[in-house]
């Protein structure tokens, strides 16, 4: 077997188990007025690379110690130190780039796709957000290949997150029934809020 047909067949298998595993949020398509949708267009154009800065040492360190309980936390799904560190680092950067909680963010990864890049669910949600195609088309530049890039994938899937929140105005039980297209049911949610848990820097 070449070189070529072995990392074929090795993305099928991939692309397989991740479609059958994949949770998969279903947000619905809806018009968007054209302020909206440019709001929503200029928060996902600045891909620039996720720099943590800070105002003080004491922010500086209390980011440090995030980093390394959910280092530990993340590592029986991702092994590999240097990739678990620019995830966490683009998920805190991209959590509070838009007013989220990290923990959050990290627990509707964990429901959605179980930390897995390249999932696509069967509504045709992908990545690590799930995120649907039809906002690339909305929001970015159409092309849903680049949803499957983490950073690109992280920054939608916030915005997104912080679009449904505003329009629920805070409301997490709704803004995540939103994300998930199951809008007024509990069972969502409810994985999520329970994910939360494992993520929360002060729980053990």
């Amino acid at each position: 077997m070449t070189l070529v047909r072995r990392h074929a067949l090795l993305l099928g298998l991939v692309g397989a188990v991740s479609w059958r595993t994949a949770h998969g949020g279903k947000q619905v398509e809806e018009p968007l007025a054209d302020a909206v949708r440019s709001a929503l267009s200029a928060a996902v154009g600045d891909l620039a690379p996720p720099t943590p800065a800070f105002d003080t040492t004491e922010q500086r360190l209390a980011y440090l110690r995030w980093l390394g309980a959910m280092s530990d936390r993340l590592k029986p799904r991702t092994p590999h130190y240097e990739a678990r560190i620019e995830f966490l680092q683009t998920v805190w950067y991209e959590s509070k780039r838009k007013g989220l909680e990290p923990s959050l963010v990290l627990a509707l990864i964990q429901v959605e796709s179980g930390f897995r890049k390249y999932a696509v669910s069967r509504a045709g949600a992908r990545g690590y957000m799930q995120v649907m195609p039809f906002w690339a088309r909305l929001i970015g530049d159409g092309d849903v290949g680049r949803l499957f890039h983490m950073q690109t994938n992280l920054r939608f899937g916030c915005v997104i997150l912080r679009h449904y929140l505003d329009i629920e105005r805070g409301d997490q039980f709704m803004a995540l029934g939103r994300y998930n297209g199951s809008r007024g049911r509990a069972q969502y949610p409810n994985l999520v809020f329970g994910a939360r848990k494992r993520w929360d820097v002060r729980s053990t």
